[in-house]
């Protein structure tokens, strides 16, 4: 459970907590609207501290924390609410993991100082051609669109994959933003207001040095890519949870408009309560895998599991507080109203809910593989 933890977690947790009550909820306040110095100014403060180098390796000064760490930590900086909690830990490796030599100074030493900014190209466009490469000398021509980049914009450089021949696998490689035959279309915004691109490929030359790993293993590269993010955002929504939660039982002990509190009526406690146990269990199948995760366990299938379930019941519990709350919770600037446009996207990044659902059926029935 959650609450059984050993000291360096404990401790993780205690930190995390003052530096959001003391640090990260003042600098909310004083740079509200101005995105861009409130995001530096949070980096700066983190990296006084060690939340910042948890995502990171030792090389670079990090202390590469363990899955129940970073869970503990994701979990409280998203019980605040604060948008600005995603700025608090450092980037990670991301798919420059497997970068080496040359392509790892070039790329991975300025991330993880902050000095470049990389985004994943990987939904290839409906109404297109999947993107594919093939071979020429030196390296390798690419051609395709992808359709959906976050954070597109704003980087630097691209990890992207595209399909080799037929039987051969996939092609996984970094781009500069410059590249000739590299084309960033106009940035367009999610209803979270996070935004992306589309890339269109058209005789993009990738050279041998810039592919990470070896020609055909982009897919299952790209897999672990999106794998390895998906319990970090059960994480985050078992915080949210805790954010709402508090949110509507302050809502629900207050007099109501005939002075008595919401929370006295029957049907209110029911629904409330139902909210509460669907908590508790999102909390804890994400801290169970967490754990399996640090016991070098397989949890692909548990990580899917977490993403769907905690995604889906976050969702569920912010619509129904705001049912509960009434239409004040709409009303443009309201926390739960910002929420409900943040949360419902999660249920398709990383993975459709759905198509989750699916891979694991699979995963039983066709491959009788997998521990759910």
């Amino acid at each position: 459970m959650p609450e059984q933890l050993q000291a360096r977690q404990q401790h993780l947790l205690t930190l995390t907590r003052s530096f959001v009550r003391e640090r990260l909820a003042p600098l909310c306040d004083r740079h509200d609207g101005d995105t861009q110095t409130l995001r530096h100014a949070v980096v700066a403060l983190a990296r006084e501290t060690e939340l910042f180098g948890l995502t990171q390796p030792r090389a670079f000064g990090g202390s590469e924390a363990g899955v129940l760490d970073l869970t503990v930590v994701r979990e409280a900086l998203a019980a605040s609410g604060w948008a600005a909690r995603r700025w608090v830990l450092g980037p990670g490796l991301g798919f420059l993991a497997a970068a080496t030599g040359p392509l790892a100074e070039k790329y991975l030493t300025p991330l993880l100082l902050g000095e470049l900014r990389s985004a994943f190209a990987f939904t290839d466009a409906r109404d297109a051609p999947a993107t594919t490469a093939r071979r020429v000398d030196g390296g390798w021509l690419l051609d395709g669109i992808k359709s959906y980049v976050t954070g597109g914009a704003d980087a630097d450089c691209f990890g992207i994959t595209a399909r080799l021949k037929a039987g051969e696998g996939s092609l996984f490689a970094v781009v500069d933003v410059d590249s000739p035959g590299l084309s960033v279309g106009e940035p367009f915004r999610s209803i979270d207001g996070s935004h992306h691109v589309a890339l269109t490929l058209d005789g993009l030359f990738v050279a041998d040095a810039a592919v990470l790993g070896e020609p055909g293993t982009g897919l299952p590269r790209a897999m672990k890519q999106i794998g390895d993010t998906r319990l970090a955002m059960a994480a985050d929504a078992c915080g949210l949870m805790q954010y709402v939660l508090e949110h509507l039982e302050q809502h629900l002990l207050a007099p109501h408009r005939n002075g008595a509190p919401l929370g006295d009526r029957e049907g209110v406690r029911l629904r409330y309560a139902e909210l509460r146990i669907n908590a508790f269990a999102a909390r804890s199948m994400v801290y169970r895998t967490a754990r399996l995760a640090d016991a070098c366990e397989n949890v692909v299938n548990e990580g899917m599991a977490s993403k769907v379930f905690c995604t889906e019941t976050l969702g569920n519990l912010v619509d129904v507080a705001i049912q509960l709350e009434g239409g004040q919770a709409l009303v443009a600037g309201h926390p739960l109203e910002r929420l409900y446009r943040e949360v419902r996207v999660l249920r398709l990044a990383e993975g459709a809910s759905d198509l989750l659902r699916l891979n694991l059926a699979k995963g039983r029935f066709e491959l009788g593989k997998g521990r759910i």
